[in-house]
């Protein structure tokens, strides 16, 4: 942890940041930010294990979210907070009023920037690292990041370690936290061509995961604490944008150690490739269509009573997007990445896509896709379709800061879909969703 903060003020002692200066502008923004959101479900409901135990077929529920923003602004210094509570309608306490994102940033006439605090990481299409906004309470991380914006080259290195509360000697043993991670390091640079629609980013990550607990064989009495293993993911991701069409590709590997349900440490060999286009002859209509593939685990045995078991391998190749906002990707109802299959089972994933959009103006979208999904390897005695999905969104803006979105999904799933999940009802699945969200700017000031 010390070598990030010396890296930090190496760069602030050889670095010429900009100060402030009583000439320029300083301004501060508060703006209130509501979400409402609505929910009910039938079929696909996630099951236990404890098959004596009835699940309700359908799920309904109303969630509020509000969001307090405040930014304050000069020259070569920006400060940023949000004060978020998440509850559902009828809960009893409040118990989830919380800082959602709160940093500073310094940055230089140069190009140079460096960032401490909690933020809402987002890069590229968000497929590895998103703050996944349709899950509400979304995701931040407590980092320091560097880098340097200019010129068509971005560079960023981000840096976390994560505790659970202070300890003088040794780090604590770190699993149920914001994030999974105990430490983090992230190097990501991106380019655009000058003059030409196309931009090219490469991503490292490497993630130090605890395995086992305080009491079991994972614990490493080198360093009297809990043993910490790492896995990298690595990849790129392009995207070409002429006129009228969008161009967007991917690909990554993740390698290392995996720490598993249980907590043990096994060996990872994984990857991920996506293709997609937007085609849009107008700025009113076009249609989108692509395909992605997550590896995943085979040689899964079938069990007596048509269970799944999951069995020991040597190397796992089931392919995990890690901090992404999957429901972009993989299915508004995101049956395999947000809920698990059971006994935690990862056989990957095919997801080929199609669907148009239509925008006839500045005001109201709406969207269809179709979705064919399939498990990426064999699995015992079963057709590798999942089955079909079909997505209906419709948006209207009534002004700047308000915006009411709604949406449908069927899932029309297959025997493999009811056998992997072990419920009857994933073979037919619907959910349907509404969000208001309100963001009114209470007052800006400049001095």
């Amino acid at each position: 942890m010390r070598s990030y903060f010396m890296m930090l003020l190496m760069l602030a002692s050889t670095t010429s940041w900009a100060q402030t200066d009583s000439s320029k502008i300083n301004q501060l923004r508060v703006g209130l930010d509501f979400m409402t959101h609505g929910e009910i479900c039938g079929g696909g409901m996630p099951r236990t294990d404890h098959k004596t135990l009835e699940v309700e077929d359908q799920s309904r529920f109303i969630l509020g979210r509000t969001r307090i923003n405040m930014d304050y602004q000069r020259s070569g210094l920006q400060v940023h907070a949000v004060i978020q509570n998440k509850a559902i309608w009828g809960a009893n306490g409040n118990q989830s009023l919380n800082l959602y994102e709160g940093w500073a940033k310094i940055t230089a006439k140069n190009g140079l920037f460096a960032q401490l605090g909690r933020v809402a990481l987002s890069y590229d299409d968000e497929r590895i690292i998103g703050p996944n906004d349709f899950a509400v309470a979304n995701k931040t991380h407590d980092v320091a990041r560097v880098g340097y914006e200019g010129h068509g080259h971005k560079a960023h290195v981000i840096l976390a370690y994560n505790q659970n509360n202070e300890n003088v000697y040794n780090g604590t043993y770190y699993v149920n936290g914001a994030q999974p991670y105990k430490t983090m390091q992230t190097v990501w640079y991106h380019y655009d061509v000058p003059n030409f629609p196309l931009g090219a980013s490469l991503l490292f990550m490497n993630m130090g995961l605890q395995a086992g607990t305080n009491d079991t064989k994972e614990w490493d009495y080198k360093t009297n604490s809990a043993r910490t293993v790492y896995q990298q993911m690595y990849g790129g991701y392009v995207n070409y944008h002429p006129k009228h069409l969008k161009l967007e590709g991917s690909y990554y590997r993740q390698a290392g150690k995996l720490v598993t349900p249980s907590l043990t440490a096994a060996k990872i060999d994984a990857w991920m490739a996506s293709v997609k286009a937007v085609v849009s002859p107008t700025d009113k209509y076009g249609f989108t269509v692509g395909y992605d593939y997550l590896s995943g685990d085979d040689f899964v045995p079938d069990l007596y009573g048509g269970r799944f078991g999951m069995i020991n391998h040597e190397v796992y190749r089931g392919f995990a997007p890690l901090y992404g906002s999957n429901k972009k990707f993989y299915g508004i109802m995101d049956y395999f990445y947000e809920s698990a299959y059971v006994h935690s089972f990862t056989p990957g994933l095919q997801n080929v896509f199609i669907g148009p959009y239509y925008k006839p103006n500045a005001k109201f979208a709406c969207q269809a896709m179709y979705h064919y999904m399939a498990v990426a390897t064999k699995v015992s005695n079963l057709d590798r379709t999942l089955g079909h999905c079909i997505d209906l969104q419709v948006s209207y803006q009534f002004s700047k800061d308000i915006v009411l979105a709604a949406g449908y999904t069927q899932m029309m799933g297959t025997e493999t879909m009811k056998r992997l999940k072990q419920d009857d009802s994933s073979q037919q699945a619907r959910w349907g969703w509404f969000s208001l969200v309100i963001t009114p700017n209470l007052f800006t000031t400049k001095w």
